[in-house]
C-alpha cells in the first residue's frame, strides 16, 4: 500500500506539472486554459489527499509495529505528513480561493487587488506542489534503498 500511494501520488505530481499543464497552457489562451485546469484540480487534490493518508497511515504501521526494521519508517511518516498537510492546504484553501479569483480577474470590474492576490496564491500553490514533488523524489530514494536492503 505505501509503494502504491506512492507511486501514485508521484506520478499524478509529475504528469500535473510537467505534462499536463504545460500542454494545456501552450495549447489554449490562458483564460480558456486556467478555466481547464481548475477543473483538473479538485480532482488532482482529492487523489493526493487519499494517497498521503494512505501513505502517511502505510509508513506509521511499518514503524511501529517493526515489521519493516528502521528508522527510516518513521522519517517516512514525517516527510508523508508534511507532503499530506501541504496537499491538504493546497486543495483545501488555496484552491477554492484561486477558482473563485480566477473568475473575477478577467472582468473590466474587478478590483484591482484580485490579480495580485491571484499571483500570490498560485505562487503559494507551486510552492506546495514542490514541496509534494521533492518529498515524493525523497521518499522514492528511501523505498529504493530499503528495497535494496531487504535483497542482501
Amino acid at each position: 500500500l505505501y509503494l502504491l500511494a506512492l507511486v501514485v501520488w508521484l506520478g499524478e505530481t509529475v504528469f500535473l506539472s510537467f505534462v499536463v499543464a504545460p500542454s494545456i497552457f501552450r495549447g489554449f489562451p490562458p483564460e480558456e486554459a486556467g478555466r481547464v485546469m481548475g477543473t483538473i484540480f479538485p480532482a488532482y487534490y482529492r487523489v493526493g489527499m487519499v494517497c498521503g493518508a494512505v501513505l502517511v497511515a502505510a509508513a506509521v504501521y511499518l514503524w511501529r509495529t517493526g515489521v519493516a526494521s528502521g528508522a527510516r519508517w518513521g522519517l517516512a511518516a514525517a516527510l508523508g505528513i508534511v507532503m499530506l498537510v501541504c496537499i491538504l492546504y493546497a486543495g483545501v484553501a488555496v484552491q477554492p480561493r484561486v477558482r473563485e479569483l480566477r473568475e473575477v480577474r478577467h472582468r473590466p470590474d474587478a478590483p484591482a487587488n484580485v490579480e495580485s492576490e491571484f499571483q500570490r496564491l498560485h505562487g503559494l500553490s507551486v510552492q506546495l506542489n514542490s514541496v509534494v514533488l521533492a518529498g515524493g523524489a525523497a521518499l522514492s530514494v528511501l523505498a529504493a534503498m530499503a528495497m535494496r536492503r531487504a535483497e542482501r
